[in-house]
């Protein structure tokens, strides 16, 4: 099947930035597998400090460093390994490539009994660079950007939260439970599916608004365009969490703002030509089952 708006860049193939799903020690009889694999194909492999660390090898990199010397980056995980790694690595423009262990992801490209065959179809540039759109938030001063999404939600689970949205400094809704969900494409499949939000094809170019347990009926999830800048803020005494893709906390005050905004450059995920992303739906959401 089609897949539209692929970057037909090709990139340098020498070294491997290799980057292990934290607190997974099994990996320590995996990893000299998929490292001999892809030196088989004439690719180096330098390791990161922390996976280094977990599985008791002597040769690493800090994680800045690995991503200065690599030509590329590649997680051994799944989806929330990948993730992380794209965040951490934004600033680098970095492709990465991901290995699941388990069953195959929405993001991870390549199950471990596939390696070999995408190692040599990699090689012979036959493969598919995918760029992905990544949110960036101001909060507090602070910058931070997501790959999945950015939530605001309660502080406590006692209470609901009351939102303010604001699109280019002009209020378009207040929204009242239990948070709010703004989403990339890429994320339309992670807490936004959950919250009644409707999934987006990756590659577009959209922010998702999408209530959580709202109070009123009439709350519904919303698609805005990318030339927008979202605000969000509380009017509620106690304030409020802000989760950027599930892994970084803040909070908020009275009336504190989140500004949201697409960020200028995109995630690229190194895919094999042979699994397109409606394969991967009909997989992971059993459709026309």
């Amino acid at each position: 099947m089609k897949q539209t708006k692929n970057t037909e860049l090709l990139i340098q193939k020498n070294i491997a930035g290799i980057v292990l799903k934290p607190d997974a020690k099994y990996l320590k009889d995996i990893f000299p597998q998929i490292k001999k694999q892809f030196e088989k194909y004439g690719i180096s492999v330098l390791l990161e400090e922390s996976s280094a660390n977990m599985i008791d090898e002597k040769d690493f990199l800090s994680f800045d460093k690995l991503c200065e010397q690599s030509d590329f980056l590649v997680t051994i995980g799944g989806d929330g390994t990948l993730i992380s790694v794209s965040r951490r690595g934004f600033g680098y423009n970095k492709a990465v490539l991901g290995i699941n262990l388990g069953t195959l992801g929405f993001l991870t490209s390549v199950l471990p009994q596939e390696l070999e065959q995408f190692l040599i179809d990699f090689q012979n540039d036959n493969y598919v660079i995918d760029e992905r759109m990544v949110i960036k938030a101001n909060i507090n001063f602070k910058q931070s950007v997501a790959f999945n999404d950015i939530v605001i939600t309660r502080k406590s689970v006692a209470n609901m939260v009351n939102i303010d949205a604001y699109v280019d400094g002009e209020k378009f809704n207040s929204y009242y439970g239990d948070g709010l969900v703004v989403s990339t494409p890429t994320g339309s499949t992670a807490y936004n599916l959950s919250s009644g939000g409707p999934v987006v094809y990756p590659l577009t170019e959209a922010f998702i608004v999408t209530p959580i347990s709202a109070h009123s009926l009439t709350q519904r999830p919303l698609v805005l365009p990318t030339d927008f800048e979202i605000e969000l803020s509380t009017p509620d005494k106690e304030g409020a969490m802000v989760i950027i893709d599930g892994q970084d906390i803040y909070e908020i005050g009275q009336d504190e703002f989140i500004k949201i905004n697409i960020a200028s450059s995109k995630a690229k995920l190194i895919r094999t030509k042979h699994r397109d992303y409606f394969q991967v739906l009909n997989q992971k959401l059993n459709w026309g089952k």
